[in-house]
């Protein structure tokens, strides 16, 4: 690995004159009643159709296409459907169906200067964030296909000078570590947000771990947390797939019924298609949130930002979630992180029907 620049935030801002207070936008652009500001969607698909009416049934106007980013006007359920997931969003031009749209942000953040020893869990505030990473030579390329996407979450080790040069100008990175496939790469800090310890705590540790369990409705495609005997939480969510696989050494793609436990959990999975490789050029889904597995063979329930059509079989077997929703359940379930490598730890129970 080529040696780099390791700076601090204040040495940043001295050698290029600039803050992060000049990207904020005024706060009487917010208040004025008289502005709407719509909200920003992210195609999740290859490409997208936009229809002149919230219906499959009309006219098809033009395409848009992977990572392109719509101003979503309206959210409209159509009685045209489909019936599992009947919310259309009016974009410019016409209408585009939900299910491969995900909502998402533009936040910046401030840069962090220091880092534990073991990194920081950082969460991508913007619709993607380009990755890059560093040759032998020292030159700085772009990798292919490889984005990290809208809350995703990794881990940060350092703070990195870019070169002065196009399209770079000396920016600030992050440099992620992936230890699933031994690689380092970089992108913009700007664009990953510092997860606090805050937003880790359990959520309410003052009900006995054993009087919570998790419900996971399989024909009504939703998530359902119980405390006492007594829902406290309802979420619509993906399972698997009913596939027709013959090859023994792939996992089955249902999601597995019956009784099971939460066995460890993970704010941030690099996921893939079961080819996992150290080739980034590679299908491969880095940064999947807030993972709470329920099985040793790999199905868990967590946070999703490749689809937005939760109600509707859509996995590989796992539990789609909308990652604040997969969080929720992180949090709330046990065994708390603290007492992951605990054997004694009580483990919430999970009933898949």
């Amino acid at each position: 690995m080529p040696s780099m620049s390791v700076f601090s935030r204040r040495e940043f801002l001295k050698s290029f004159g600039v803050g992060l207070a000049g990207l904020a936008l005024p706060k009487s652009f917010y208040s004025n009643p008289r502005l709407s500001i719509p909200r920003l969607g992210r195609v999740a698909s290859e490409s997208l159709s936009v229809y002149s009416e919230p219906s499959d049934q009309s006219v098809i106007r033009f395409q848009r296409f992977r990572d392109d980013i719509l101003h979503l006007y309206q959210d409209v359920v159509s009685e045209d459907g489909p019936g599992y997931n009947p919310v259309w969003h009016r974009v410019w031009g016409g209408y585009v169906h939900s299910a491969f749209v995900q909502p998402v942000e533009n936040r910046l953040n401030p840069i962090l200067e220091e880092f534990p020893s073991v990194g920081q869990l950082m969460e991508v505030s913007v619709p993607y964030t380009q990755a890059y990473r560093i040759r032998q030579n020292g030159k700085w390329e772009e990798l292919e296909r490889y984005r990290l996407f809208y809350t995703s979450t990794h881990w940060a080790f350092a703070l990195v000078q870019a070169p002065m040069e196009a399209p770079f100008y000396g920016e600030a990175f992050y440099r992620v570590d992936n230890g699933l496939l031994n690689l380092s790469y970089y992108v913009k800090a700007i664009h990953l947000r510092k997860v606090d310890a805050s937003e880790l705590a359990p959520i309410h540790p003052e009900v006995d771990a054993k009087d919570k369990h998790i419900e996971i409705n399989i024909d009504f495609q939703s998530l359902r947390a119980f405390e006492y005997g007594e829902q406290v939480k309802d979420f619509y969510v993906s399972t698997g797939i009913i596939s027709d696989r013959k090859n023994p050494d792939l996992l089955p793609t249902a999601t597995p019924k019956g009784s099971h436990q939460i066995i460890s959990k993970r704010p941030s999975v690099h996921m893939g298609d079961g080819s996992l490789i150290p080739d980034v050029d590679k299908f491969a889904l880095p940064g999947v949130p807030w993972v709470s597995y329920f099985s040793t063979s790999g199905y868990a329930i967590h946070g999703t930002y490749w689809h937005n059509n939760f109600g509707h079989v859509m996995s590989k077997g796992c539990i789609n979630m909308r990652s604040q929703d997969a969080k929720w359940i992180y949090r709330w379930c046990s065994p708390y992180p603290q007492e992951i490598n605990e054997n004694n730890a009580y483990r919430t129970k999970v009933r898949v029907y």
